[in-house]
């Protein structure tokens, strides 16, 4: 049996971790060694951060609704409680775009969950 070589796709591994290293300071941009640990470790800090970034935007639509809600006389936790008792199904999203861009839009919200 003959024996295997990796030439090609030992290649084609090391420029995909040193493309991926590219802007990297230091021996981390040309080493091969150095760049495979940093090219890992910023890959698990990205997949983190993905989800991180979820819970970042849904804590500020909440600050967001929180003050449009107090602006209308309301607390965050009594306005949403209302919403759920009328059956109104809005995500938090689109509350803080309608308590951001449309203040009378979301002022009739408030009054519908004040009923």
């Amino acid at each position: 049996m003959a024996r295997i070589k990796r030439a090609v796709n030992a290649q084609k591994k090391r420029r995909k971790i040193m493309k991926l290293a590219k802007g990297y300071w230091g021996a981390k941009s040309k080493q091969y060694r150095a760049a495979k640990e940093q090219v890992r470790r910023s890959l698990r800090y990205a997949y983190i951060g993905r989800k991180l970034r979820k819970r970042d935007m849904r804590r500020l639509w909440i600050t967001r609704i929180n003050a449009a809600a107090r602006l209308n006389g309301m607390s965050y936790s009594t306005f949403i409680n209302g919403l759920k008792k009328q059956n109104i199904e809005v995500n938090r999203k689109m509350l803080a775009d309608l308590a951001v861009n449309d203040a009378a839009g979301f002022a009739k919200l408030v009054e519908m969950a004040k009923a």
